[in-house]
């Protein structure tokens, strides 16, 4: 990695523009065979795109239907790939059907904006993060609501569960991460920064899990040790929002996007910026790479969203 510079990784880099939807794209995520890339708008839509043409697959419509409030603010699959889960400003998170392409569930609960939503490893269980300051956990099975979590005092705008599912970190804008030690019942606060503008929009682990990584509104990226809670170190080179993180599955390239309208990459192991991205018209954010890492997608407030192809980052 350390033969890595921003002119010789941009020249092994291939650029798509995927266009479609009618507003801000906020979250993006690609299914885990690897055959489609799933994206959330503004326009209060869902797009599935196939990534074997680059190309729109369908419209998920649903969102906001009876409502002026319905932006789409998160997306995720399941781990088979199977069913889609999103998240609105309608206050619902909707199941759908990925080979059909049809609603089959809705969960009701939360009481204000779903920011957030993230699938168990094995499946079985959806958390969601809300304007109303909760974190809910619901049974794929049975379709309910299984537990609420209240620790926090400000909205909760992102969720992620540890590789091996016994852990489920929330961040917020009260600039806090909880740790929710599922198995153990138990739950540790991590203070991320005394700064005004420390609210956390994006966390992510790394694929051992081992590593908590955090983006926030005051432009800096944080690593934490997910044993002892301990800050490793701080990223500093955006120079508005840090919007989005996420791990490449190799767990030694860290991808962020930001209102600065850049995405950049950066070693794990020194914190080093390998190089950035300024294809964006806008603040991207949401980031997200492929299965096999050979791909990273940005979404960006200008409707699009940016295909990176052929990364090599072994």
């Amino acid at each position: 990695m350390d033969t890595f510079n921003q002119r010789n990784l941009q020249n092994l880099v291939s650029v798509q523009i995927l266009k479609g939807h009618c507003s801000k794209v906020l979250a993006v995520d690609f299914s885990h065979d690897g055959q489609m890339l799933a994206s959330a708008s503004d326009d209060k839509t869902i797009k599935i795109w196939s990534l074997l043409t680059n190309q729109e697959h369908c419209t998920l419509k649903g969102h906001g239907e009876s409502s002026w409030f319905g932006s789409v603010n998160t997306v995720a699959f399941s781990p088979n790939s199977k069913t889609l889960a999103s998240g609105s400003d309608d206050k619902t998170i909707k199941l759908w059907d990925v080979q059909t392409v049809q609603e089959i569930h809705t969960f009701t609960g939360h009481e204000e904006k779903v920011y957030s939503v993230a699938f168990s490893p094995d499946g079985k269980i959806l958390a969601s993060g809300s304007q109303d300051k909760t974190v809910k956990l619901w049974s794929l099975e049975k379709r309910k609501e299984i537990a609420s979590f209240h620790g926090f005092t400000d909205d909760v705008l992102s969720v992620v569960f540890s590789p091996d599912g016994k852990i489920l970190a929330g961040g917020s804008k009260d600039k806090n991460i909880k740790i929710l030690y599922l198995t153990k019942q138990q739950v540790q606060t991590i203070k991320t920064d005394d700064d005004w503008f420390a609210n956390i929009n994006s966390l992510a682990f790394s694929p051992d899990g081992k590593i908590l990584v955090s983006g926030s509104q005051n432009k800096k990226i944080k690593l934490w040790d997910m044993n002892t809670g301990a800050e490793i170190r701080t990223l500093i080179g955006h120079e508005n929002d840090v919007c989005s993180v996420a791990f490449h599955p190799n767990g030694k390239i860290l991808a962020s996007g930001s209102k600065d309208k850049t995405v950049k990459l950066w070693q794990v192991v020194n914190g080093k910026e390998i190089c950035t991205y300024q294809g964006a018209d806008d603040a991207v954010y949401t980031v997200a790479f492929s299965p096999d890492g050979q791909q990273l997608a940005a979404g960006s407030g200008d409707k699009k969203m940016i295909l990176y192809s052929c990364l090599d980052m072994s």
